[in-house]
């Protein structure tokens, strides 16, 4: 076999390899991806839009996420600490009612200190407590910055970014998923599940408040 064929079969060879290497590549990044848009729903939709369409920006900044907060393990409530933030919550949904905008108020700082208490970063560091929330409570972060922004909007002096009472009650609602899903036990504390431990005591008193406002209508504040 002459000098020239070998180079060729050497050259071919090596293109295979790289076009090999490419592809498997492409797929892991393919899986990678999916992997986090499964993990985080629609926070990856909002990442992804943030960073104006680029996928790629996108899931650096949740896998980034991932590596700082995976490993976190939220500490359980005692029953007393669940029942007292149980309480707060049932105030802040009948507050509401005669002064919305206080009551969202406190709803921002009820999550930030429930996430505290659960082992989360401190709530004055409400961006790195809000990635580390995405991460374990992807599908439910969304409430927690709705009423953080509507907060501070008005504390910056902008009129609450213009939010109306049903804006503020939609964001109360969302922001109550968040707060369910960190006060109530988890399925490995204590080695029982969930359901094992609330038939243990009696519903949260917040179970009886529902949203639907009939008796009187909140009034703008």
């Amino acid at each position: 076999m002459s000098t020239g064929v070998i180079i060729a079969l050497i050259v071919i060879v090596a293109a295979v390899l790289v076009v090999a290497a490419v592809l498997a590549s492409r797929a892991r990044g393919s899986q990678h991806g999916g992997n986090l848009k499964r993990r985080f729903g629609p926070e990856y939709d909002r990442a992804v839009a943030r960073h104006d369409g680029d996928t790629k920006a996108a899931e650096r900044e949740l896998a980034e996420r991932v590596e700082r907060h995976g490993s976190l393990r939220p500490r359980p409530l005692d029953p007393a600490e669940r029942e007292r933030f149980e309480a707060r919550w049932t105030a802040v949904q009948e507050r509401f009612v005669d002064s919305p905008r206080d009551a969202v108020a406190e709803a921002d700082r009820l999550i930030a200190e429930l996430a505290g208490a659960r082992g989360f970063p401190d709530g004055g560091q409400y961006e790195e407590q809000l990635a580390a929330l995405s991460v374990h409570h992807a599908h439910h972060v969304e409430g927690y910055r709705r009423v953080h922004r509507v907060t501070h909007a008005r504390v910056d002096g902008a009129q609450d970014g213009g939010a109306g009472t049903e804006e503020m009650r939609a964001a109360l609602v969302e922001a109550r998923a968040l707060f369910e899903d960190l006060v109530r036990p988890a399925r490995h504390e204590g080695g029982r599940n969930r359901a094992e431990a609330d038939g243990d005591r009696p519903a949260p008193a917040h179970a009886h408040h529902a949203w639907s406002f009939s008796k009187r209508q909140p009034k703008e504040s």
